[in-house]
Order: structure tokens, then C-alpha cells, then sequence
């Protein structure tokens, strides 16, 4: 079977690749997925602020922290593209990724997939489960960057060799949260 990501982006500029081995159930490392909360890791709530600063200087903050599941960022930029529960998720985003805001737009996954526009970027990101012996799951998260003319594959990249080393960060740290929720554990 064809991997999702295969199917949404096969042709990329760009590729990041993560994996763990979580002792659970691909039933209870699936449902974790969906569940974990992006900004209870330190890290990541670290690096997302330090992106998002222009933006939330303009801004001012609003009430008590609101969780970060994938739910939540499928609601801030990203449309779920294609889901085969408890072994894959592929979700997508279209934008600008090298401009202080991302300039993302909004698209459903038809137009994820017929979009063609210049000076823009599309980018899959996915997680995939595969049960491994003794009831142990491997979760692994890819990332595919396809930038659609020169320009941005040039801009692209330059912001690619500053940002990407954070973005692996983010990953390791998201796919451990993962495996402490799945597993009960903390810390």
C-alpha cells in the first residue's frame, strides 16, 4: 500500500524524517496522537512563540491557553488530507513558510492538490503507525516541502538552513509527548 504522503506529495524539494518505538498499541498510540497537546512541551511552546512573535506582539493574549492537538491545528492552517485510523494521518498547508506569518491559505484537500500558484509552497506533514513485536508501535513523521517556481525554492531554502534544525526539534519532542501520553507516563 502506497504511503499517503506518497500520494499528496511525491515530488518534494525538501524532506524531514522522525521515528520513535512507543511501547503501546497502535490503538492507544493513534488515539495519543490526536490527543497530546503540542504546547504542554516546553520546547515546542518555546520555538512556536519564538516564531510567532511579530504576530503576537500586535496581538494581545486572550484568557487561559487553549490546547494544541492536531484537531487544533487542522482548525489554524492545515486540512486533514487523508486518514487511515490507527496506521496513518496526512495532513496538508499551503503557503509562504519563509515570511514572518507563513502566509498560509486556506484550501480543502482538492485544492491542496490542484494548487499550482508561484511563489507559493505546499507542504505534507504525516505520521504513520506500524505495530512492531512484543505490542510496541513505531510512529514515525515526515515532512515534505515542495516549493512551486524557483523563487520561492530559493527563498524557501534559505529560510529551510536557519528554521529546519528547530523543526526537527519540534518533531523528536512531539513524537516523545506522544509516546507519554500513549504510555502514561510523565515527563
Amino acid at each position: 500500500m502506497t504511503a499517503l504522503i506518497d500520494e499528496w506529495l511525491p515530488e518534494y524539494d525538501e524532506v524531514e524524517r522522525h521515528t520513535i518505538v512507543i511501547p503501546a498499541t497502535p490503538a492507544a498510540v493513534y488515539a495519543a496522537l490526536w490527543r497530546t497537546d503540542l504546547l504542554g512541551v516546553r520546547v515546542i511552546r518555546w520555538l512556536l512563540v519564538l516564531r510567532g512573535l511579530p504576530a503576537a506582539l500586535r496581538r494581545p493574549r486572550r484568557g487561559p491557553r487553549t490546547p494544541v492537538t492536531l484537531a487544533r491545528v487542522l482548525q489554524r492552517g492545515f486540512v486533514l488530507l487523508d486518514e487511515r485510523p490507527e496506521r496513518e494521518v496526512a495532513l496538508g498547508t499551503v503557503g509562504r513558510f519563509w515570511t514572518p506569518g507563513g502566509d498560509r491559505l486556506s484550501v480543502d484537500a482538492d485544492g491542496f492538490r490542484a494548487f499550482a500558484r508561484p511563489g507559493y509552497a505546499k507542504a505534507v506533514w504525516d505520521f504513520r503507525l506500524a505495530a512492531e513485536p512484543g505490542g510496541a508501535t513505531r510512529l514515525s513523521t515526515e515532512t515534505r516541502v515542495r516549493c512551486l517556481d524557483a523563487g520561492s525554492r530559493r527563498r524557501f531554502r534559505l529560510y529551510w538552513r536557519i528554521v529546519g534544525p528547530f523543526s526537527g526539534l519540534i518533531r523528536i519532542a512531539l513524537l516523545r509527548a506522544v509516546a507519554r501520553e500513549a504510555t502514561g507516563r510523565t515527563g
